[in-house]
C-alpha cells in the first residue's frame, strides 16, 4: 500500500520543525524529507539532517534535471524536495512529511490531488517575532525579512486542509499526531 503525503507550512518560529521532528521519532510510520537549500548552514545545523545545504549551480542542476518535486525562493535562497527521496518512501508505503513554506505547498496541491496540507501558526506575529529572535540564530536583518515573508504566508492559510494554532507545544503536537494518524 502507498504511503501518505503530508505537507507541514507556516512562518519562521510558528513551531513546525519540532513538532515534525518529535512525531517522526516516536513513530516509524512517518519519514520526514529533507530539503535542498542554497541558505547557508546554521551553527547548530548538520547537512543531511536539517538540510542539504548545496550550491546555487547544484540547485539549477536538481531543476535542470527535473530532480526536484517543488522548489521556490525564500528569503533570498532557494529552497526544494528532492522527488527521489519522496516517491521511493511513498512506494515502500511509508507516510512522508514535508516541512516546506507555502510556495512550494502549493505546487504539490496542483501535482499530487491526495496531499493533505496542515498550517502551523502562532497567536500573532509579535510571537513569531519572540520566538525568531529567541533562538538567536539570525542577524535582526534576517528576522525582518522573515516577519515580513509570515505576514504574507498567513494568508495562504486558506487554501490549507488544516490549521493548528502552536500557542501550547505539547497541546499542538497531541493535535498534529491525531490528525496525521486518523
Amino acid at each position: 500500500m502507498r504511503g501518505k503525503l503530508f505537507i507541514i507550512s507556516g512562518p519562521s518560529g510558528s513551531g513546525k520543525s519540532c513538532l515534525v521532528d518529535d512525531i517522526v521519532k516516536e513513530s516509524d510510520n512517518f519519514v520526514r524529507s529533507v530539503s535542498v537549500t542554497t541558505r547557508p548552514r546554521r551553527e547548530n545545523e548538520i547537512d543531511g539532517c536539517h538540510y542539504h545545504f548545496i550550491s546555487e549551480g547544484e540547485f539549477k542542476n536538481l531543476i535542470k534535471e527535473d530532480m526536484l518535486l517543488e522548489w521556490a525562493s525564500y528569503a533570498g535562497y532557494l529552497y526544494g524536495t528532492p522527488v527521489k527521496f519522496v516517491e521511493d518512501n511513498l512506494n515502500r508505503g511509508r507516510n512522508v512529511i514535508l516541512v516546506i513554506e507555502t510556495q512550494g505547498a502549493m505546487q504539490i496541491k496542483s501535482k499530487v490531488k491526495d496531499a493533505f496540507l496542515i498550517f502551523i501558526t502562532t497567536t500573532s506575529i509579535d510571537e513569531l517575532r519572540r520566538r525568531i529572535e529567541k533562538r538567536g540564530t539570525e542577524p535582526q536583518e534576517e528576522i525582518e525579512k522573515r516577519i515580513k515573508i509570515a505576514q504574507k504566508e498567513l494568508e495562504s492559510m486558506k487554501y490549507y486542509d488544516c490549521i493548528i494554532v502552536n500557542n501550547n507545544y505539547n497541546e499542538s503536537l497531541l493535535n498534529l499526531k491525531k490528525i496525521l494518524n486518523a
